[in-house]
């Protein structure tokens, strides 16, 4: 007997939440009951182009029998709206970051504890063949460089690229470190917005390891790459062709042997594998690979990331970045 499908609806449906409307639609096991967001307009449009409907409001989805659904809309409403579904009984994926603070992270927790729900943190990089190969092989990275560089577009202007964009990289470190940060130095400034557009950051962890990182959102290319380095090896991991090549001495010859390996990955859009995760999640009710704790983290490490881009902005007297609030 086939299994009864999950039914699941959607949350805020712009530039993120329209592509989770798209996979769920596509996806099997799944029941797509409907979509909610403020902007009626848009709310139809989205309905009409993946044939589901419209709810009329978040607080309608109480008589739906929703079993699960995508929190999509701005990070300011993640620990308002979600700590009601999930005290609803409904499982959330909240799509990063989790929450405007660690207080409403922590909201956002004890709910899915209290009502024994599934919550899952939208880091979807985490669901990169890519990152999934090297979470697979890495033992003690030493040294990191990651830049993650787009071109200005009009969304998520409401946060600092901290959080908007680097935040992915800070997650994927903490996941491949395994290890508290110890030491940070990081600068940033506003380039378009009166939000911090770009910035870099030094990160030490316990290990001794160091990570430089760099975030922009004003960029004239797209970069998306990582490259770390262990005992005798190097790894350059590029998210936008999901391949990692691992760069390694061959032990035992009298001269040094280079060996280049492409490491076998399995290209698949990291939003549906992220989705596919989170449904088997809801139907076996095992706790999701990005649970709130990995999501409260990564924010916790880019509030750090924003502390010292403002104590360096005192420092310098730069104005434009001391006077405005972290998001």
């Amino acid at each position: 007997m086939p299994e009864k499908p999950i039914r699941v609806a959607v949350v805020g449906v712009g530039d993120f939440g329209r592509n989770h409307v798209r996979v769920w639609s596509e996806m099997e096991g799944v029941e797509l009951v409907g979509i909610v967001d403020i902007n009626a307009e848009r709310a139809a449009q989205v309905a009409a182009e993946f044939k589901t409907r419209v709810i009329r409001d978040f607080e309608s989805l109480q008589a739906e029998k929703i079993d699960a659904l995508s929190l999509a809309v701005p990070t300011k409403d993640h620990s308002r709206i979600g700590c009601r579904l999930l005290d609803w009984g409904m499982d959330v994926l909240v799509e990063k970051p989790m929450a405007s603070s660690l207080d409403e992270a922590d909201g956002l927790i004890a709910s899915a504890q209290r009502n024994n729900r599934i919550l899952q943190v939208g880091h979807l990089e985490r669901f990169n063949p890519a990152v999934t190969a090297a979470l697979n092989i890495v033992s003690k990275p030493m040294f990191f460089e990651v830049h993650r560089l787009g071109v200005f577009t009009p969304r998520s202007l409401d946060i600092d690229v901290v959080y908007d964009v680097m935040i992915h990289d800070l997650d994927i470190l903490l996941a491949l470190v395994g290890a508290p940060v110890v030491d940070l130095k990081a600068v940033g400034i506003p380039v378009i917005t009166d939000k911090v557009d770009i910035a870099q950051a030094r990160i030490e962890f316990a290990t001794g390891t160091v990570a430089n990182v760099t975030a922009s959102r004003v960029s004239t290319e797209r970069v998306r790459k990582m490259r770390f380095f262990q005992a005798h090896e190097y790894f350059s991991l590029d998210f936008t062709r999901q391949d990692l090549l691992r760069v390694r001495v061959e032990p035992g010859s009298p001269q040094p042997q280079i060996n280049f390996e492409k490491v076998p990955t399995s290209p698949e859009e990291p939003l549906r594998a992220e989705l596919g995760a989170f449904s088997r999640s809801v139907r076996n009710r095992r706790p999701p690979r990005v649970d709130g704790a990995a999501g409260r983290a990564a924010l916790e490490l880019a509030d750090r990331v924003m502390a010292g881009i403002q104590e360096h902005a005192r420092r310098v007297q730069l104005d434009a970045v001391v006077s405005q609030d972290n998001r």
